[in-house]
């Protein structure tokens, strides 16, 4: 059952709290957690308009298997449960805003400007951000926005949306590949189309397509993408050409096209950090930056050995809060508790 979607915070105006994150993800959401058991307020910004990340965005009933004790997780499912999991800290959301610049104070502290005119204050920072803001590489047809949303889309947010329906996928590599699969039994038919006969997508993927394909469940279509029939919203066919068969229509309701990601670090390069290659170099003991009080973990961080998984973005993290505490509380004391034996902490859990 997914999660109600948090109201987000009234744009335009001046907020102040204990840390700033950028980016609502899996990682920014844990984050959340762990500076909350440290009684510090969090505001989260995110250009989307939910929280969950790539997670939510691009896979929400794509399984994941490599969630420490969650042995098959969807990216929806994750997210509902960390966002139920940070409840107890309220933090507040900041969303359909890019982070677009930001100012050291006179007293060290940072204030952070949304494309919206939103600021906000914090003594922290804390870059989740993942690869940046990212934005799906769409076909170059004229006039597919007007079906965009209603009959083409580039992410599978309910897979009942496609039930009994003539779908068209679009694409050579492991989304492109999987949703053909996952679709296929419930699609009223299934039609793959790449533009050659030679796949990204994991070996066993594209084994399980060729197999549904000669059992004729799939239509696999080695051919240009050229243009969509409809109106209203609604497509009637996609329009493709190959060299021997020349222009020809493939009648479908549904599109769903896969080309992949552009990633953008957007504003956060103008930051002042060091960058390699698009991405922050950090320490491995705080997870800080070049600049100190701004922190990155997750995928938008480096460092050696650096392994792009979920769970290695929760254990930055949760080391990240740690250092955290000591610049947002520099007078205060920092006693390390287990929320397995600590009375005061599984009270802020409502637990107790």
């Amino acid at each position: 059952m997914t999660t109600e979607k948090p109201v987000s915070a009234p744009a335009g105006e001046a907020y102040e709290t204990d840390v700033i994150i950028v980016g609502a993800g899996p990682v920014g959401l844990f984050a959340v957690f762990e500076l909350g058991l440290l009684d510090l307020k969090c505001h989260v910004v995110d250009v989307l308009d939910r929280p969950g990340g790539q997670c939510a965005e691009l896979y929400p009933e794509k399984p994941i298997y490599d969630i420490p004790g969650l042995p098959v997780v969807t990216g929806q499912g994750l997210t509902d449960a960390l966002m139920q999991q940070i409840a107890p800290f309220k933090p507040t959301f900041h969303l359909q805003q890019m982070a677009e610049s930001l100012e050291r104070l006179p007293d060290g502290k940072f204030k952070l400007r949304t494309e919206l005119g939103t600021t906000i204050t914090a003594s922290v920072l804390v870059l989740a951000a993942g690869g940046g803001s990212f934005v799906p590489r769409k076909p170059k047809i004229d006039g597919l926005d007007a079906f965009e949303g209603t009959s083409v889309h580039y992410a599978v947010r309910q897979m009942e949306r496609f039930r009994g329906r003539d779908i068209v996928i679009a694409g050579g590599g492991d989304s492109a590949l999987d949703w053909t699969l996952y679709l296929q039994p419930i699609a009223k038919s299934t039609t793959l189309i790449h533009r050659r006969d030679d796949f990204r997508a994991a070996p066993h993927s594209v084994a399980q397509m060729r197999k549904l394909v000669a059992e004729g469940k799939v239509r696999l279509e080695i051919s240009d993408l050229k243009g969509v029939t409809g109106a209203d919203g609604q497509i009637t066919a996609i329009n493709c050409h190959t060299k021997e068969k020349g222009a020809y229509d493939i009648a479908c309701n549904e599109l769903l096209a896969f080309y992949g990601l552009t990633m953008k670090l957007g504003p956060i390069a103008d930051f002042g950090l060091n960058l390699n290659e698009n991405l922050i170099p950090v320490d491995t003991e705080k997870f800080q930056t070049s600049e100190p009080g701004i922190f990155a973990i997750g995928d938008i961080n480096t460092y050696p050995g650096k392994l792009k998984l979920i769970l290695s973005g929760f254990h930055e993290g949760a080391l990240m809060a740690q250092a955290a505490f000591k610049i947002a509380r520099p007078g205060e004391r920092l006693v390390f508790l287990y929320t397995t034996s600590s009375t005061d902490l599984q009270k802020k859990l409502g637990v107790s």
